[in-house]
C-alpha cells in the first residue's frame, strides 16, 4: 500500500480505505521489530508498539460490536501484552478485526443508520441517543491515526526508525538521494550483495 490512499469512488470506499491506510501505517511502526522490541516501553509512557496495536484492534472490535448492537466491550488487558502473546499474534488479530469491519460495513445499506450510544461507558455523552455508522467509521479513523502517531514516537525511541523509511523498506522502494529505506541496525550493503 503506498503512502497515500488511492482515489475513491464513494463515501463508503473512502471511509474504509482511509481506515485501512491508518491501520497500515500503525503496523508499519512494528516493521522489523523483534517481539522483545515490540513489547519495549522506551519512553516515560507505559506504551509499547505491540500494546498500541493490540489496543487499537480491541477498540475497533468494540466499535463494530456497538454497530451490531452486541455491546461495546472492553479489553481488560488494555495496552499490555499477555504472557506468550507475540507481535505476530497481535497483528494477526488486527487483520481479522479489519476483515470483520469491512464485512460488517459492506452489509449495511445506509451509513446514516443510527448506532445507539451505550449507556454504560462513562466517557460517552449522556445527551446523545445515537451516532451513525458514518460517525463510527470517522471516529475509528481518528482513533487509529492518533495511536499511529504514538507508535511512531515509540518506534523512533527504540531504534531511530521513522515512518517513511519504514514504508520504503516494507514496500521495497529504491533508495533515492532524499529517502533511504530503513535497514536493521548493523546492516551493511556493498556492491556484491548485502550482509549483516
Amino acid at each position: 500500500m503506498p503512502g497515500l490512499v488511492d482515489p475513491v469512488a464513494d463515501e463508503r470506499e473512502g471511509l474504509l480505505d482511509y481506515l485501512a491506510q491508518q491501520r497500515y501505517v500503525l503496523c508499519l511502526a512494528a516493521y522489523g521489530l523483534t517481539d522483545k522490541q515490540a513489547r519495549a516501553t522506551p519512553t516515560v509512557s507505559h506504551l509499547s508498539v505491540a500494546g498500541i496495536i493490540k489496543h487499537v484492534a480491541a477498540t475497533e472490535r468494540g466499535w463494530m460490536n456497538t454497530v451490531l448492537g452486541s455491546g461495546h466491550g472492553d479489553d481488560p488487558a488494555g495496552f499490555a501484552l499477555l504472557e506468550g502473546e507475540t507481535l505476530a499474534d497481535i497483528i494477526g488479530e488486527y487483520e481479522r478485526v479489519a476483515t470483520d469491519t469491512e464485512d460488517i460495513v459492506a452489509a449495511i445499506d445506509d451509513l446514516g443508520r443510527p448506532v445507539p450510544v451505550p449507556g454504560d461507558v462513562p466517557w460517552f455523552p449522556d445527551d446523545i441517543e445515537a451516532w451513525s455508522v458514518r460517525w463510527v467509521l470517522l471516529h475509528l479513523i481518528e482513533e487509529t491515526a492518533r495511536h499511529a502517531g504514538h507508535a511512531d514516537i515509540i518506534r523512533e525511541a527504540l531504534d531511530g526508525a521513522t515512518a517513511f523509511p519504514l514504508m520504503a523498506a516494507a514496500e521495497g522502494w529504491p533508495p533515492t538521494p532524499w529517502l533511504r529505506p530503513w535497514q536493521p541496525p548493523g546492516y551493511r550493503s556493498n556492491s556484491v550483495g548485502s550482509s549483516r
